[in-house]
């Protein structure tokens, strides 16, 4: 994995988080325990300082970033979707910010929070718990519902399961030239999945 110290600043990463090698994480950060962080992802705490708690999750391609002096904070469970960009501000608890989303400077969101993808949520936004919101910018349009937020939870719990199997699984190797015919299935994804639906 790239882990970069910057002025004086090493990361502190938990051992159970999972850093892909391909991300780059950098300076002033914490991150906590079974956090996953996607390849591509940089997450640079040159500027200030980022704190990533436990059971988050960062997604390919995000980028975390300040403004200088800010503390960016994810809160416990916060899911970071594909491509998406968190720059400056604090996300809630279990919030879920869609893919190739954008959170500008100092937003306050609170806790179980949906941002849907695409969406620009401007600076200095104070948002409140349980929002749903879309749009460029960003508008609040309903309350997050108790289904919906269970929907998100599990989805998470998918993401916190993931560090553990990296560590276990993920490995280099050279690609086949065709498919074998004792190829693995997908059974076992598809049983995790149902497992945690059904909880």
């Amino acid at each position: 994995m790239a882990i970069y110290e910057f002025n004086g600043f090493k990361p502190v990463i938990h051992k159970t988080a999972f850093i892909h090698p391909q991300a780059v994480v950098t300076g002033n950060v914490i991150i906590g325990a079974a956090v996953y962080v996607g390849p591509g992802a940089a997450i640079r705490g040159d500027w200030g300082k980022i704190c990533i708690e436990d059971g988050c999750n960062i997604q390919e391609n995000c980028t975390i970033h300040m403004f200088p002096g800010t503390t960016v904070i994810l809160k416990e469970g916060a899911h970071i979707g594909h491509g998406a960009i968190i720059h400056g501000g604090t996300i809630g608890k279990n919030c879920l910010i869609g893919m190739n989303s954008v959170v500008m400077d100092d937003v306050k969101m609170g806790d179980e929070c949906i941002v849907g993808a695409l969406s620009l949520v401007t600076a200095k936004m104070e948002i409140p718990k349980r929002s749903l919101l879309v749009g460029n910018p960003a508008k609040i349009i309903k309350e997050v519902t108790d289904e919906m937020i269970a929907w998100k939870t599990k989805g998470t719990q998918l993401y916190q399961q993931l560090p553990k199997e990296c560590y276990e699984t993920l490995k280099i190797c050279e690609p086949l030239r065709k498919e074998e015919t004792n190829r693995p299935t997908q059974e076992s994804m598809y049983a995790t999945w149902e497992n945690i639906k059904n909880k």
